[in-house]
């Protein structure tokens, strides 16, 4: 049950038109390793589910979004993520802005093979105005509306992960899993990049498989890319790159997403752009924030 292939092969699952989910959390283990394989292919017309960072602002500043399920997009330090912003003031793509939890339920909806979860939350917000795929229900048990947050159907997911083996065992040690294990179950197929690709004896005895957050049967894809997190940070291994995420966001009136991508993405491969910023060894010496 050998799960492993190249960034290539994995990123071929994903077509034009399709949904995908991407794990990780504003500049928090997001795979950018795999967007940025993405962002070498020809795929486009994308509905992309995200708690966003830079894979949504690149994603929507190479023109490969059609719309956006999002609760924010941000780069936490840099508040508003600025490729997202552009697209989003100036009408670029579509989007379904929702809170944090309803989109949580979105994807246990889909995991559980629901069309929807009722819910409070959003009752009394202009969600519901701003968001005309959110119905009301009447409960059948105490006569109120509760707000249908409908299922978040994946075709896809992309999640970045410490460990992983090659059937598919995924492992990570940071301080927080977000919501990657609901974007593994709620995908049809579930493309993780690692920055180990260990054996499987690893998971066996000890406290090692107390870190491990879904069923194997979740993962289709393992793709080992170490630093595959860059610039976002991979806690415990290294921090966000504050000084390249600088960088990007100053790209926006420095000559724009292209001026970014001839700079650091117009390499062949992941290991070109890491040798752009500074190779593999540069990324794993990045400092974790401090809160």
């Amino acid at each position: 049950m050998n799960k492993v292939q190249s960034a290539q092969e994995a990123i071929s699952h994903i077509k034009s038109g399709m949904t995908i989910g991407i794990g990780g959390w504003g500049p928090r283990r997001k795979p950018m390793a795999l967007v940025r394989e993405l962002l070498r292919s020809d795929v486009s017309d994308l509905t992309v589910v995200s708690y966003g960072g830079a894979d949504v602002g690149m994603l929507c500043a190479a023109g490969k979004v059609k719309k956006l399920v999002y609760a924010f997009v941000s780069l936490d330090f840099i508040p508003l993520e600025p490729y997202f912003r552009i697209a989003r003031q100036q009408g670029d793509i579509d989007v379904m802005e929702v809170d944090e939890g309803m989109m949580l339920l979105g994807l246990r909806a889909a995991a559980w093979r629901l069309p929807y979860i009722p819910t409070a939350i959003g009752l009394g917000t202009d969600i519901i105005k701003n968001a005309p795929e959110l119905k009301l229900v009447e409960s059948p048990y105490d006569d109120k509306e509760w707000v249908a947050m409908p299922a978040l159907n994946l075709d896809v997911s992309l999640i970045h992960v410490d460990r992983a083996d090659a059937r598919g065992v995924c492992q990570i040690k940071g301080p927080d899993h977000y919501m990657d294990d609901w974007f593994a179950r709620a995908a049809k197929h579930t493309i993780v990049s690692c920055e180990e690709l260990a054996a499987t004896g690893y998971f066996y005895g000890g406290d090692e498989a107390r870190q491990v957050f879904w069923e194997r049967s979740n993962t289709h894809s393992v793709v080992p890319i170490p630093g595959g997190a860059h610039p976002s940070s991979c806690n415990p291994l290294y921090g966000f790159d504050t000084q390249h995420f600088k960088a990007y966001a100053d790209s926006v009136k420095e000559g724009g997403f292209a001026a970014y991508q001839e700079k650091f993405l117009s390499g062949a491969s992941e290991e070109d752009y890491q040798q752009a910023v500074g190779g593999l060894d540069a990324i794993r010496k990045l400092p974790l924030p401090v809160y």
